[in-house]
């Protein structure tokens, strides 16, 4: 359905070090970047879900939305744990430790992390235990 996600960032260094951590124990890496962009995911030149982080067009700051949020894909529990373990050591900030979430599901696994410009991420696992 999608094909790619974009997330704005005033310091693209910064970004680029929190999403390197962060999406690696996804096996996502970076293939990517430029003065203003940089994207990650499992890319081979074909059209296949990408996330991108960018300094805004307009020149603006970057800013976070209200219920906005990406939720990424992890294989397995011990994934979303790495994941969110990244995000804390890289200037992320927790929004919810790792762990289920009946009420979305009984298998619902997740962990959710702000990246160092706001933005709300989560990874998820929907495997039993």
């Amino acid at each position: 359905m999608f094909s790619y996600v974009t997330l704005g960032a005033d310091d693209m260094a910064r970004a680029i070090a929190f999403y390197d951590a962060v999406l690696a124990p996804l096996g996502h890496t970076r293939f990517h970047t430029d003065d203003q962009f940089a994207g990650w995911g499992v890319y081979d030149g074909g059209l296949k879900p990408t996330l991108w982080v960018c300094r805004p067009f307009d020149g603006q700051p970057a800013g976070a939305g209200n219920g906005t949020m990406v939720s990424l894909l992890a294989p397995d529990r011990p994934t979303v744990d790495a994941f969110h373990a990244a995000a804390l050591a890289h200037g992320g900030t927790c929004e919810g430790a790792p762990g289920l979430r009946p009420h979305y599901g009984p298998s619902f696994y997740a962990g959710y992390v702000r990246d160092p410009d706001g933005n709300k991420l989560n990874a998820v696992c929907y495997a039993d235990a």
